[in-house]
């Protein structure tokens, strides 16, 4: 209880030198009037504070006029980072300007109201009196004081109202308020105050103490109101990059009309083709088509609330100026200095991009690129270059990748692992309209695979769960007619079966290789040497599929794009007071900026994704159309291991089910994680919920989980599959989900991306040619020089290097980085003591489970993940160091 009284306040027994000496005399500070009441029947079940001042004060107040004294009030100021020379000017008129009185004024509002002018309760305005004094100062945080002059029956302080008189904004990390009898009120702000110039009107900054809403004090009501009303904004208007307003739009600024055919896009979301929603600019509409907003084209930034850009710290910049670099500066070098045509002429001259480099002329970026210190980039004798790190997937055998036994690992431990399912039905049958793409049926048979099971049938294999399958043919054969009509993109649909050895590793038995209004091929292991450059193609078919459909519906829409909406609605309709933002918070940051940067730069017309994989621009009409299948209550990682067939429902294990390959990296690290973040959101929530009267009865609940549906996922509103909210098992669920997406979810598909795909051949994301048969051809310099083939049809040096670039960026822990079982403020986010004890014992299960993980992966029986050339798996081992290290999970989508 040491840490409660703490964080409560209650251990500060000290008479503040703040107060009058005489009021001092009349105070017989009781602790009994700061306490932690557990017998309320009310929701906020947490550490309150009765009174600002003791009985004896009271009857002191009730016999003579009531006593002005002064609180002290520390505010905590994030310097920014770098100043260019504007920003420096400002910072100095400022600093002048403070002195003779445009300076930062505060305000403090009690939870009571008076009872005289039923108005909530003010202090009087006091103003930081040490800001021009120490605005030279080059520390990353500094902190400002402040002298508030309260009456002796003010209560307890619940707001703050702040209001920058300054040219320049600021960011306020917190504010400490000290000489009250309960002690230090904590204000966690982590918030920009904007000056008058821009934003007339006050910030206002609620204490750390959670309220649901119909516990909300009196004094604190109508603020509430009108922090959330500010945030919503009125939906009109172009939103500058200093608002904090947080609304809908579609997505209709990913094509550039303006720049002609080749640029224009599909609007997704809406009717015709659903997408959920991403966060409205209200920026114009592009000259040529009215229903396209008008593009803000790199380096300028696209708007999100100011609250939710990256931070403007030393650590922070880190990776978002790398990112920049390589998208501004690097990636056009290299068009500069690469050939389009250049195909490598052998493995050895891939393995010389971690070697020897690719040499660059930066010309007048060279310095440039030399202040951002790129890792990659080394000096050299001619200029500069470009220097790969080994990706990890070399780093134990650099022949793992020709491996069958690696290639079908990855499926259970690589940067996808959600896409491979139990075989349920042979042959496989498609669910596309028959009319429109053709048969249904497979063209797999037994034979292709009854040589490789072991003895058994194919119906016995099924039945004792020894064969699965990757299977990618629905989502890409709509699209291929296009697709491979494009300049230099070629695709089939494919399938893999994988059957289970009884070491409990897989192996690949047979691929299905399907064009539309074709016949299908399949490929089965090789017996020969012509087989064995067939097969290896095939398999590089498999994963260019397999890298589409990670980095478009996996990463993108079930990590990035669906969880916008949850949190958009939650700034528009939970109160920073609100137990339940509080507990989101960590879980939402840098999301929306990361978004927005992925609109401009990444998912956008012609950009990064549109360039490096098969799909080209058809690729987020694919994302678009897995998002009719996407359901909310199949995203938590038990549902989804049930659903894609790969665990089965048990009450007697101990996360409910049982795994059908118990060596699953993946699914078994995750479900120690998913279980800690469950246990963790059902402590909470029963803090706060009693019952399911608290739930149902929760206006700003409700408000956001419907408005994350009605609105956010406004296409698929009908849909019945949405959980309902109506108890506290449905809260913890849809929390639990939410946090697992932004969590370890995001980390298992994201931070994999350059350790498994930074080697090309291992995972091609783009694919320039089709395999060929007798009658193409290509086939006769395919048997000529199958290895030239081969180099041919996976990406060229550019587009290898560019894209290498990229997930290479991508893949990086920023210094910054929180990782879950983190958050900042530990001791102080919470005013309920209670929920702070609670975290701490979750961080430390995460603890546990880490080193859970460091055994698993010293394992030798778990051969999946321990072996010779093996990778273990890391993915979801919660704490990493900066860089790209294939481990880590932050707590929210924060690249």
């Amino acid at each position: 209880m040491a840490l409660s009284k703490q964080i409560m306040g209650c251990s500060l027994t000290e008479k503040t030198s703040l107060i009058p000496p005489n009021t001092l005399k009349s105070l017989n500070y009781n602790h009994n009037q700061v306490r932690v009441n557990r017998n309320r029947s009310v929701g906020t079940r947490v550490g309150v504070v009765k009174a600002a001042i003791s009985e004896d004060l009271a009857k002191f107040v009730n016999a003579e006029k009531a006593v002005t004294f002064k609180v002290r009030g520390v505010l905590t100021v994030r310097n920014k980072h770098q100043e260019d020379f504007k920003e420096t000017l400002v910072k100095k008129l400022d600093a002048f300007a403070d002195q003779i009185g445009r300076n930062v004024v505060l305000v403090l509002h009690s939870a009571d109201i008076d009872p005289k002018t039923r108005a909530p309760k003010k202090s009087k305005e006091a103003v930081l009196k040490d800001w021009s004094q120490k605005s030279n100062l080059k520390s990353e945080k500094v902190n400002y004081t402040c002298d508030i002059s309260v009456v002796s029956d003010f209560g307890i302080p619940g707001a703050i109202s702040i209001t920058n008189k300054h040219q320049k904004e600021f960011y306020l990390e917190s504010i400490t308020i000290e000489g009250f009898a309960c002690g230090p009120v904590y204000f966690p702000c982590n918030s920009w105050v904007q000056s008058t110039n821009d934003h007339p009107n006050p910030r206002i900054f609620f204490s750390n103490q959670p309220y649901l809403p119909d516990q909300t004090p009196a004094g604190l009501k109508v603020l509430r109101e009108k922090e959330l009303s500010d945030l919503r904004g009125d939906g009109k208007g172009v939103r500058k990059l200093s608002d904090r307003i947080y609304d809908y739009d579609v997505y209709n600024d990913l094509g550039n009309p303006d720049r002609g055919s080749d640029f224009v896009r599909p609007i997704l979301g809406g009717q015709k083709i659903p997408y959920p929603r991403r966060c409205r600019t209200g920026r114009l509409p592009s000259d040529t088509d009215i229903l396209s907003e008008s593009r803000v084209e790199k380096p300028f930034p696209l708007y999100v609330p100011r609250d939710e850009r990256f931070e403007e710290s030393k650590r922070i910049t880190f990776s978002t100026s790398r990112l920049k670099a390589v998208l501004h500066n690097l990636l056009p070098s290299m068009v500069a200095n690469i050939s389009k045509k250049h195909d490598f002429k052998g493995f050895s001259q891939i393995e010389s991009l971690y070697s020897e480099g690719v040499p660059l002329k930066f010309g007048l970026q060279d310095d440039i690129l030399k202040k951002l210190r790129l890792p990659n980039i080394v000096s050299s004798q001619g200029g500069s270059l470009l220097k790969f790190d080994i990706p990890k997937i070399l780093s134990k055998d650099k022949f793992a990748w020709l491996r069958d036994d690696e290639f079908a690992r990855q499926a259970l431990a690589g940067v996808n692992p959600v896409n491979i399912e139990k075989l349920k039905v042979f042959p496989p049958v498609s669910q596309l309209d028959p009319e429109i793409y053709g048969p249904q049926e497979s063209a797999l048979k037994e034979e292709h695979i009854s040589g490789y099971l072991n003895g058994l049938t194919v119906q016995q294999a099924m039945e004792e769960n020894k064969l699965f399958i990757i299977d990618h043919h629905d989502v890409y054969l709509p699209f291929l007619e296009r697709i491979n009509a494009l300049d230099g993109h070629k695709a089939y649909a494919t399938r893999t079966i994988l059957y289970l050895n009884p070491t409990g590793t897989l192996k690949p038995v047979a691929i299905e290789l399907s064009l539309p209004r074709q016949s299908k091929r399949v490929v089965t292991p090789p017996i020969d040497a012509t087989g064995n450059w067939t097969w290896l193609l095939a398999k590089a078919h498999v994963c260019s599929n397999d890298a589409g459909v990670h980095q478009l519906v996996n990463h993108w829409l079930r990590t990035h794009a669906t969880m916008e909406p949850f949190i958009l609605a939650a700034h528009r309709q939970l109160s920073a007071m609100h137990p339940i933002y509080k507990l989101l918070e960590p879980h939402m940051r840098y999301t929306l900026e990361t978004n927005a940067i992925a609109r401009q730069n990444l998912i956008n017309a012609d950009g990064v994704i549109e360039q490096g994989f098969t799909p080209g621009r058809y690729a987020l009409e694919i994302s678009a159309a897995a998002y009719k299948n996407w359901r909310f209550d199949l995203e938590g990682l038990p549902a989804d291991l049930i659903r894609r067939g790969m665990a089965i429902p048990d009450p007697s294990q101990r996360h409910g089910l049982k795994l059908l390959i118990d060596d699953y990296p993946y699914a078994s690290d995750g479900l120690l994680i998913w279980e800690a973040i469950q246990n963790w959101v059902q402590t909470y929530v029963t803090q706060y919920y009693p019952d399911e009267s608290f739930v149902c009865n929760d206006r700003e609940l409700q408000a956001w989980y419907a408005e994350s549906i009605n609105v956010g996922h406004a296409d698929l509103r009908n849909e019945t599959w949405w959980p309902s909210l109506a108890n506290v098992e449905d809260l913890t669920t849809i929390l639990t989900t939410i946090i697992w997406l932004a969590s370890a979810q995001h980390a298992a598909l994201n931070f994999g991306q350059y350790p498994y795909s930074g080697y090309i051949p291992n995972r091609p994301p783009l694919m320039r040619r089709l395999i060929p048969d007798e009658a193409d051809p290509e086939y006769t310099s395919f048997l000529e020089d199958p290895q030239n083939y081969f180099l041919s049809a996976i990406p060229s040096m550019l587009q290898s290097t560019k894209f290498m670039a990229v997930v290479d960026t991508l893949s990086t822990h920023s210094p910054d980085e929180e990782y879950i079982g983190q958050r900042q403020q530990t001791d102080t986010w919470t005013g309920d003591a209670e929920m702070v004890e609670a975290f701490y014992m979750f961080s430390t299960e995460i603890k546990r489970i880490e080193e859970e993980i460091e055994r698993r992966n010293r394992d030798t029986s778990l051969k999946n993940r321990c072996g010779a050339g093996v990778l273990p798996y890391e993915l979801m081992a919660p704490s990493s160091q900066p860089g790209v290290t294939c481990r880590g999970v932050p707590n929210s989508v924060s690249i």
